[in-house]
């Protein structure tokens, strides 16, 4: 009897995301033992489209578009769709002239609906065999799956009470309020951290680049609260309830450089920052160095579109500039204009875009700045459903 045994050789990817945690990628490796013979190299597969390992697509025609690479030279690469509830081929193709050390797989397939995979096997002149795949929801049930299967969460920071720092009187209430509004119409998860020093707020989010979030999983993460920008550095900061005054190297500061790096880290395809604080647009390292720059606006496509590709976007109440705190026991105009928002419940269709609320947040006298970081894909966008279309 012939003798195998498959075992999966797994790389941590940043930029590449898998099934269920989004943190890593595998590509399945078959050995043939009964003819031993040493192997020099193992083939590879990079996927471009489908990026995610798990995910969906009203559309039943799908771009797929992956890199194979060996170091001692390809000798085939086959592609096959399967349907993952009855285990039937449903198509494929051999791609011939496979040689050399790479191969590019480009090419558009159309899929029935329900799940499907599509899965690409190659084997170099070594005779080692490496598969991988990609599983879609494809058609009527692809929306039903981003109901059934995704959860949106908001994390906020609301400081008005300060060591060393003029104390705020409406930075709490406007996160509370926010909160409250995300989950009684949108469904959010939500966590309010009040008054956090700058050791609470790095501890609080790396709690969050541990968590595990499914394909479809929106996190948005709001502060409110003091902000500063340094002519000396170029760099603006986010100021927490211990920092000091009198600190001339901002070591007790947030610096948006570092809070940029770390939240793109999370593992969450979809992730949203705003923040309503003095020089909040100078997280974009373009606007602190005093260059103006278009806003992009997102194109407007069916949910399930927009969660197919990954999101880093950012939403601040000012640029380089100090904004309003507001009146005592109201909200910031920034906080205000965002409930107006939410309070909408998303209009007809249901669903609020980040580009529905900038176009409401253009009516503030300190106009908001809207855009990009990490490794936003450009056709993304952060959604807030409501639970009246749910």
């Amino acid at each position: 009897m012939k003798k195998s045994i498959a075992f999966f050789i797994s790389c941590l990817c940043f930029n590449a995301l898998s099934a269920q945690t989004l943190t890593w990628t595998s590509n399945e490796v078959h050995l043939n033992f009964r003819e031993p013979k040493s192997a020099s190299s193992t083939p590879y597969i990079t996927w471009i489209k489908p990026a995610l390992d798990y995910s969906s697509s009203q559309e039943t025609r799908v771009a797929v578009e992956a890199n194979v690479q060996d170091n001692v030279g390809l000798k085939l690469v086959t592609l096959t769709i399967v349907n993952s509830t009855t285990g039937e081929v449903d198509g494929g193709k051999t791609f011939e002239s496979v040689s050399g050390n790479t191969f590019s797989v480009n090419m558009n397939v159309n899929l029935k609906e329900g799940t499907r995979y599509i899965e690409i096997t190659t084997e170099n002149i070594e005779g080692i065999k490496v598969s991988s795949k990609r599983t879609l929801i494809v058609g009527k049930d692809a929306l039903d799956y981003i109901s059934a299967d995704r959860k949106d969460v908001a994390l906020i920071f609301a400081t008005d009470n300060y060591d060393h720092w003029d104390d705020l009187v409406n930075p709490i209430n406007d996160g509370q309020t926010i909160a409250r509004e995300l989950k009684e119409k949108y469904g959010f998860e939500t966590e309010v951290i009040t008054n956090a020093t700058t050791e609470e707020v790095f501890e609080k989010i790396r709690e969050y680049n541990l968590k595990k979030f499914k394909p479809q999983d929106q996190l948005l993460i709001f502060f409110a609260g003091h902000g500063l920008f340094d002519d000396a550095f170029g760099e603006g900061y986010v100021v927490a309830k211990n920092s000091l005054a009198d600190d001339k190297s901002r070591t007790s500061y947030i610096a948006h450089a570092r809070l940029r790096g770390i939240v793109n880290n999370i593992p969450c395809q979809h992730v949203l920052l705003m923040m309503d604080v003095c020089f909040g647009g100078t997280l974009d390292p373009v606007i602190a160095r005093a260059r103006s720059a278009d806003d992009e606006v997102t194109e407007r496509e069916m949910l399930a579109r927009k969660l197919s590709y990954k999101t880093r976007k950012y939403l601040t109440s000012g640029g380089k500039e100090y904004v309003s705190d507001g009146v005592a026991g109201s909200h910031s105009p920034f906080a205000g204009k965002f409930l107006e928002s939410l309070r909408s419940n998303g209009g007809d269709d249901f669903v609020l875009t980040l580009t529905e609320i900038q176009a409401a947040m253009e009516k503030l006298k300190t106009l908001p700045r809207f855009g990009a970081f990490g490794d936003d894909e450009r056709l993304s966008d952060f959604v807030f459903v409501s639970k009246a279309r749910k």
